[in-house]
């Protein structure tokens, strides 16, 4: 164990593991919002995300945004990051939507076992997944020279880039507006109904489908948001990309409280965090099972995770 490196680059490695953190929670939304008003989980929703990943790609080489090219002008920049994120929510809030209404919404209407619908989403999981290594590539797909990092400032020894700044800002506020549509909007009432007691919520009016489905496209919007973000600060993807940042997503939603749209945000920073500070000191190669070994830990002593609170009962 190596204390010193951690020590010696604690500012850059708490600067990185914050901005990877961002994205896991971003990701992690799109499991907690089905699982707060399902209580189930959507295996799924890693390959929705790649779906954005690819439609933001697809999009910058539509816009003539290529990995041998050069790095366009701040305007041009910004115009096609809007248009990626546009394209790639919609990308994605449609796949979700689509996973809705294939893999789950026949199987509620017979009243089929959690486990069923377990299997139906690993199954649209692995579908999906295929589906663009045989399509597209099975190989790593570069991004494109979109950014060119450049520290902007220093922060506690940390090199701060307009990278991370981007990444980080534009995470903080698509989750604030989701926790604004979840907690001052008519639909945001009806999916903490729904979440809190479905039944009663039916008899009050409430349309069960129709608030089910934008749940998944929520979800599926957010995890579009963190495909752009991803590509941005990582420079590619691949079609099992987001298998195990699904799993790590997943990890940051039960973390923090599965059903619970805070606890996401806390639980998907402070496994980018942990992960980060943790390589530093024991080695890169034991990043991911120190993710999942945190987890456990954490489960051990609070089962139902650090905030532990329902979507249906939230409050803002």
């Amino acid at each position: 164990m190596d204390f010193s490196a951690l020590f010696d680059n604690f500012g850059q490695l708490t600067a990185t593991g914050f901005t990877q953190g961002a994205i896991y929670a971003l990701v992690a939304l799109g499991y907690t919002l089905v699982y707060g008003v399902l209580r189930l989980i959507n295996f799924a929703h890693s390959e929705v995300f790649v779906t954005g990943t690819f439609a933001a790609i697809l999009t910058l080489r539509l816009v003539g945004v290529g990995a041998d090219e050069a790095v366009p002008s701040v305007a041009i920049v910004i115009a096609v990051i809007l248009a990626a994120m546009v394209a790639a929510m919609a990308a994605s809030g449609a796949t979700a939507l689509v996973v809705e209404r294939i893999a789950y919404r026949p199987l509620r209407k017979r009243n089929a076992p959690p486990l069923v619908f377990l299997i139906s989403a690993i199954g649209a999981s692995i579908a999906i997944s295929e589906a663009f290594g045989v399509f597209y590539s099975r190989d790593n797909v570069p991004v494109g020279n979109l950014i060119e990092p450049s520290t902007q400032f220093e922060l506690f020894g940390a090199s701060i880039t307009n990278q991370m700044i981007l990444v980080v800002v534009a995470a903080f506020g698509v989750m604030i507006l989701l926790d604004t549509i979840i907690n001052r909007t008519r639909l945001g009432r009806g999916i903490r109904a729904v979440a809190m007691d479905p039944d009663a919520a039916a008899l009050m009016g409430v349309n069960k489908d129709r608030v089910i489905a934008w749940t998944f496209v929520l979800g599926g919007l957010m995890a579009g948001v963190a495909a752009v973000l991803y590509n941005l600060q990582f420079g590619v993807t691949k079609f099992n990309a987001g298998f195990l940042l699904g799993l790590k997503a997943f990890t940051a939603a039960v973390l923090g409280g599965i059903g619970n749209l805070r606890g996401a945000l806390l639980g998907g920073l402070l496994l980018g965090l942990v992960e980060n500070w943790g390589q530093a000191v024991i080695g890169s190669q034991w990043r991911d099972v120190i993710a999942f070994v945190f987890l456990i830990l954490v489960l051990m002593f609070r089962p139902t995770g650090l905030l532990g609170e329902s979507l249906g009962r939230a409050r803002a």
